[in-house]
């Protein structure tokens, strides 16, 4: 879908789009359209049309007749200006309109020009949808809305504009990989997708097969592997913003493209969603692509374990134990809590060949956060509280959202085993917290970390402002909003 920003409303505009503040229809100007205000009190009343956010109000009139909707955008802050956007498109996407034009010169003040380019955003990311193994779409459902005129942009809308273009860009990556079934992306073509898609971008790719994470003692990746005729793959996607040094912050993402659980095996029914598994690595790859999109001033490293967990005659058994890259031992007592040890060797190779100072992970670690916190909030873990608060105020901002949960000490004997250093999973309780605490146990000295626990919030079985049903790109622009404010000077 494009956007387009002018100066003026078009002339020709068959749906015009009026923005209306929370209860201020009577602060809307109107200009030449004066003859519809009594008309759109009218309507609003009998309809109980006050502005809220994404609320919408539609009326024909003229000769010949013009489609004006009256478009909700409360308290006009950032976020209530995203989900007018959304409702825009959610309104006119499949409605058979090509065009439509928003006047935001019917408002009585400016909005910010960062609050319009997320309405500009959200009306984008809100259309993204995956049809390509839809063979039969029926008429109706076809999308038709492929532009949205802006009239009457405040200055330096553009700037803000071009940012939110680049995240939208990741967003879309991130979405697609999240979408596609684990027929088809598994590491290999993980990798392959992601390398076509920034290509040009000036991000530097190295990738790892199996032989080479043998050869550094990747043995708690590899065990997780070691099942599928999938070979593990380790992608590392490097943006060198702020001059030729080692990357400030590191991205760890963990990509299992699809997770039946191994020996451990999992129930049958439901087991279709674990394709999204990987969203973790989805958010890193779809992160680093808004990053380099838009020449971020920064040094990120963004890096993905991806494998594929199946049961198989070499798959690994509960009661294996392992050595992982750090040299420290792993009993396996449950093959289906994999992630922690394919994000244990990540670690270790980032902080070892890289150096970061500051390291954030991104995994769909935990059935025990979903009970925690549902589908409305991810799990944020962190050795660090003032890093702690910039995820925080990050994910506020752009609605990603999150809740801090404690790490400490005495959760450590939930996870130590009595033949090894360490084993995966702990007891009944605090499920999401000992999976913290092992992952934390691949931190070396020095490095400020945060884990995040987003086992709830890839995947949404209702839309969104920013989505539509299904994969929701959650984590990419928290992420770039994390580097925007933290790290670029």
């Amino acid at each position: 879908m494009s956007i387009r920003f002018q100066p003026t409303f078009p002339d020709d505009a068959a749906v015009v789009i009026l923005p209306v503040e929370k209860d201020g229809l009577d602060r809307v100007a109107w200009g030449a359209r004066d003859a519809l205000r009594p008309i759109a009190k009218g309507a609003a009343a009998a309809n109980r049309f006050a502005g809220e956010a994404g609320t919408t109000l539609e009326l024909f009139v003229g000769d010949p007749v013009r489609h004006v909707v009256l478009l909700g955008v409360g308290g006009a802050d950032e976020p209530d200006w995203e989900k007018a956007g959304g409702a825009l498109t959610a309104r006119f996407l499949a409605s058979g309109a090509a065009e439509v034009a928003v006047d935001l010169s019917a408002l009585a003040a400016a909005p910010a020009p960062r609050a319009v380019a997320r309405f500009a955003a959200a009306t984008v990311q809100r259309g993204w949808q995956h049809h390509a193994y839809r063979t039969k779409l029926p008429e109706k459902a076809r999308p038709t809305l492929t532009g949205v005129t802006i009239a009457g942009a405040p200055e330096g809308t553009q700037d803000a504009w071009a940012h939110q273009f680049a995240v939208t860009g990741g967003l879309e990556l991130t979405m697609m990989l999240v979408t596609e079934p684990p027929n088809v992306l598994y590491p290999e073509t993980f990798v392959e997708r992601v390398r076509a898609d920034v290509d040009g971008l000036g991000l530097e790719i190295t990738v790892l097969d199996e032989a080479a994470m043998a050869e550094l003692g990747m043995g708690a990746l590899l065990a997780v592997s070691q099942g599928s005729a999938r070979g593990a793959q380790v992608l590392a996607l490097k943006w060198n913003g702020a001059g030729d040094s080692d990357p400030a912050l590191a991205l760890v993402g963990k990509g299992v493209t699809f997770d039946t659980g191994g020996i451990s095996l999992k129930p049958g029914p439901g087991m279709e969603d674990m394709k999204w598994d990987m969203g973790g690595a989805g958010a890193v790859v779809g992160a680093m692509k808004a990053l380099a999109s838009r020449k971020a001033r920064a040094n990120v490293i963004g890096v993905c374990g991806l494998v594929e967990n199946m049961p198989d005659g070499a798959a690994s058994r509960p009661g294996d134990v392992v050595t992982s890259m750090s040299g420290q031992t792993i009993e396996i007592l449950n093959t289906d809590a994999e992630g922690r040890l394919v994000l244990g060797d990540v670690l270790t190779w980032v902080q070892r060949t890289h150096r970061p100072k500051t390291v954030v992970d991104l995994a769909t670690l935990t059935g025990a956060m979903i009970v925690s916190l549902g589908n409305e909030y991810g799990g944020v873990f962190a050795n660090d509280d003032p890093l702690a608060e910039q995820l925080l105020a990050a994910g506020l901002a752009t609605g990603d959202k999150l809740w801090r949960f404690p790490l400490s000490p005495i959760y450590d004997k939930m996870i130590d085993s009595p033949i090894a250093d360490m084993k995966n999973i702990g007891g009944k309780g605090a499920g999401s917290i000992t999976a913290a605490q092992f992952v934390q146990r691949f931190v070396e000295e020095g490095v400020r970390w945060a884990h995040l626990d987003i086992a709830g919030m890839v995947w949404s079985d209702k839309a969104g402002a920013t989505h539509d049903k299904g994969a929701t790109g959650y984590g990419v622009r928290l992420l770039d909003r994390f580097v925007a404010d933290n790290f670029e000077g």
